[in-house]
C-alpha cells in the first residue's frame, strides 16, 4: 500500500477537468444559458471561480462593526425604553429616525428640540455608543439639538462618535425639492459644530433613495459618491480645510440578501472613496460606511422570512468591511416593531460576532476569486456611472434634469418584469406562499400623515421624487383582495385542479399550480386524478370554483386535452388554463376553450389579476 497523501492518487484539478465534466453533464445545452447569469449592471456571475491573488483593499478601522438599533418610536418616552432595551441587550450604536425624514416611513421622533431629544435619550451614556441621526428636511435642526443636548449634559463633542446624518441632496432625490443654500447650511453647520470641538461626520451621501427606486448595485455607488464628491466640494468651497472635509463626509449603502453582490458593493465603495481621495492629493483613510438593510426587500406576507433576508443582509454587510449595521425588523413592513422583533433582529448581528466571530478578519473575501472579481467589475461600472454623472454637471444637476431617474426607472422595469415572471423569487410572496399564516404583532401606533420634510423652507431647485417601491407589492396587493374576498364571502378565491392521470405524471405540475395561484391568494382545490373528461366536469360542479387549470404531462395532453377542455367549459368553468406551454398544439387548445398558460416564465402577476377577478366575479 502507498504511503502517499490521498490528495496526491488523483490528478490535479483543473478548470480543464472541470469543464468537460460540466460539458457531460450539459449534454450539449448552453453553458452560458445554464451556468452564467447577469447582474442588474450586465456583469457576468461565473459558476466556478480560481484563487485570485488579494487586491489592496481598504478596509474598515480594526474591530467589530456595530449593531445599531433605529429609534423611531413618534413618542420620545417609548423610544427611550425601546433604546435602552436595545442597548442593554447588545446594541452599541443608535440611529435617531425623525418624523418627516424618508426612511421614516411614517413613525419617527415627533420632536427635534432638545428637551425631547434628552427624554428619548435619558438614561444613555453617549460616550459609550456611536449616535447616527437621520432627520431628512430637518437634519440642521436635530443637529443643533443634539448640540444643545451635549452641552446641557457637559459631554464634549469631542468624545463622542457621532453622525450628524444632514443629506440634502438625499432628500432631494427622495422628495423632489432642494433648498437654495443648502451648501451654506452645510457650511455653517460645520464651522459651529468644530468651534466646540466636533470631529465626527456632518454629511451622510445616503444610496438608499436610489436603491429603494430600483437601482442596480453600480448606480446606487455612483450616486452615492457623486453625493460624497459634491458635499466634499461644497464643504471645500465654504472655507473648510480638504483634509477636514473628507473626514466630515460618510456613506450609507444598502445591504440585500444576495451575499456576493452585497459584499462585493461595500469592498467597491471603500475602493471608489480611497480613489477619489487620491485624486484630491489626499491619503486614504478609513471611510466612515454605514448599512441598513434594503427595505425593498421586505414583505408583509410570511413575514418571517425577513428573518433570514436582514441576518444574510447583516452578514454580508459586515463581511463587506461596514463600520455599523442597522437591519430592519422583520415586521418593518407591517408597522412599528415591538420589542420581540427588536430583539430578534439585534441578535441575529451579536450571534454573528460573537458566536461566530465574523468580525474577526478585517477582509474575509481577500484572495476569494468571485468576490475580487466582483469587487473589480463594481467598481469599474460604478466608476463610470459616477464619471456619467459628473458630465452631467453633478448629482443635483442630473437629478434636476431627470437623468438619474431615467436610468433607474429602466433598470426598475427589467426587475418588475423578473418579479412578475418569478425569474426574481420572493419567497413567501411569489414562491412557497403560505395561505394559512398567522398575523404578527406591531406597535399599535398608526403611521403618521404628511409628506417628507424638505431640507429648506426656501426651495429652488425641483425634481422628479425617485419612488420607494418593496418588490413584494404586486404580490401582496393580490394577497390582500383575496382577504377582502375571504372576508365578505367566508372563503377564498378558489382554482380547480384538473388533474389528468395518475398522481406520478400529475404531481409535479399539480403542484406547481396549486403554489402559483397561491401567491395570488387563491387556493387550490382537488387532488385527485381523472381519466375520463364527464367524471372530471362533475367533481368541478360540485367544487365551488369557477376557474380551472388542466394539470399533466405533455403526452396526455396531446391525448385528453381538448376533451378535458370542453368538458370542464360545459360544466362553467369560467376561465380555464394549462400548466405547461401549449406548443404546437396551441390553436386546438384555444378552440377548445383554453384561456391561458401557467409555466415557468410567464407574467404570473398579470394571469393571477385575471384569475382572481374572474374567480370573485359575482
Amino acid at each position: 500500500m502507498e504511503d502517499r497523501p490521498l490528495a496526491d492518487l488523483f490528478p490535479p484539478a483543473t478548470r480543464e477537468r472541470w469543464l468537460g465534466l460540466v460539458n457531460g453533464v450539459l449534454k450539449g445545452a448552453d453553458f452560458e444559458k445554464r451556468l452564467v447569469s447577469k447582474t442588474a449592471d450586465g456583469l457576468r456571475i461565473e459558476p466556478l471561480y480560481e484563487a485570485a491573488e488579494p487586491a489592496a483593499q481598504p478596509v474598515r478601522a480594526p474591530g467589530p462593526w456595530r449593531i445599531a438599533q433605529r429609534v423611531d418610536h413618534p413618542e420620545a418616552g417609548a423610544a427611550r425604553a425601546l433604546a435602552m432595551a436595545d442597548l442593554e441587550g447588545g446594541a452599541d450604536a443608535l440611529t435617531l429616525v425623525f418624523s418627516g425624514a424618508p426612511a421614516a416611513r411614517g413613525y419617527g421622533l415627533g420632536a427635534t428640540d432638545a428637551d425631547a431629544l434628552d427624554t428619548a435619550l435619558e438614561g444613555v451614556m453617549l460616550p459609550l455608543i456611536a449616535l447616527r441621526l437621520d432627520a431628512g428636511g430637518r437634519g440642521a435642526e436635530a443637529a443643533a439639538a443634539l448640540k444643545t443636548l451635549a452641552a446641557r449634559r457637559n459631554e464634549p463633542l469631542s468624545g463622542l462618535d457621532l453622525d450628524l446624518g444632514l443629506d440634502p441632496i438625499g432628500t432631494f432625490a427622495a422628495t423632489g425639492s432642494l433648498g437654495a443654500d443648502f451648501e451654506g447650511v452645510l457650511t455653517r453647520t460645520l464651522t459651529d459644530f468644530d468651534a466646540d470641538g466636533f470631529t465626527g461626520r456632518l454629511c451622510l451621501a445616503d444610496g438608499r433613495p436610489y436603491h429603494e427606486a430600483g437601482a442596480s448595485e453600480a448606480a446606487e455607488l455612483a450616486a452615492a459618491l457623486a453625493t460624497a464628491v459634491a458635499y466634499l466640494r461644497a464643504l471645500e468651497a465654504g472655507g473648510h480645510d480638504l483634509a477636514r472635509a473628507r473626514d466630515a463626509i460618510a456613506v450609507l449603502l444598502v445591504a440585500d440578501a444576495d451575499e456576493f453582490l452585497t459584499i462585493a458593493k461595500f469592498r467597491a465603495m471603500r475602493r471608489l472613496w480611497a480613489r477619489v481621495e487620491s485624486a484630491c492629493g489626499l491619503d486614504p483613510k478609513p471611510l466612515r460606511l454605514h448599512a441598513e438593510t434594503a427595505w425593498r426587500m421586505m414583505s408583509r406576507r410570511d413575514p418571517f422570512v425577513n428573518i433570514l433576508r436582514t441576518s444574510m443582509a447583516a452578514c454580508s454587510a459586515g463581511l463587506g468591511g461596514a463600520d455599523s449595521v442597522a437591519a430592519l425588523p422583520y415586521t418593518a413592513a407591517l408597522g412599528l416593531a415591538d420589542a420581540f422583533a427588536r430583539r430578534v433582529v439585534r441578535n441575529s448581528q451579536i450571534v454573528l460576532i460573537e458566536e461566530s466571530n465574523l468580525a474577526r478578519v478585517a477582509d474575509p473575501a481577500a484572495g476569494a476569486g468571485s468576490f475580487e472579481t466582483l469587487t473589480e467589475a463594481l467598481t469599474v461600472a460604478a466608476w463610470e456611472a459616477f464619471q456619467a454623472i459628473e458630465r452631467e454637471g453633478g448629482i443635483v444637476a442630473s437629478l434636476e434634469a431627470g437623468q438619474i431617474q431615467g436610468r433607474i426607472a429602466a433598470t426598475r422595469t427589467t426587475r418588475s418584469r423578473n418579479v412578475a415572471t418569478r425569474r426574481e423569487a420572493i419567497t413567501g410572496a411569489s414562491e412557497f406562499p403560505f395561505l394559512a399564516e398567522k398575523p404578527v404583532t406591531v406597535l399599535e401606533i398608526a403611521p403618521l400623515a404628511g409628506e417628507s420634510v424638505n431640507f429648506a423652507e426656501d426651495e429652488a431647485r425641483r425634481c422628479d421624487p425617485l419612488p420607494s417601491q418593496r418588490l413584494a407589492e404586486p404580490y401582496e396587493a393580490l394577497r390582500d383582495a383575496s382577504d377582502t374576498h375571504l372576508a365578505a364571502a367566508g372563503i377564498r378565491p378558489r382554482v380547480f385542479l384538473a388533474n389528468l392521470g395518475p398522481v406520478a405524471v400529475f404531481n409535479a405540475r399539480s403542484t406547481f399550480a396549486a403554489n402559483a395561484f397561491a401567491a395570488g391568494g387563491i387556493e387550490a382545490v382537488n387532488e385527485e386524478g381523472f381519466t375520463e373528461a364527464v367524471p372530471l366536469a362533475e367533481a368541478f360542479r360540485h367544487s365551488g370554483a369557477r376557474i380551472a387549470c388542466l394539470c399533466s404531462s405533455d403526452a396526455l395532453y396531446a391525448a385528453h386535452a381538448v376533451a378535458a377542455a370542453e368538458a370542464l367549459k360545459a360544466a362553467g368553468a369560467d376561465t380555464l388554463y394549462l400548466a405547461g406551454k401549449p406548443g404546437e398544439r396551441e390553436e386546438a387548445l384555444a378552440d377548445a376553450g383554453i384561456d391561458g398558460y401557467l409555466h415557468a416564465g410567464c407574467d404570473l402577476v398579470s394571469l393571477l389579476g385575471t384569475a382572481l377577478e374572474r374567480a370573485t366575479r359575482a
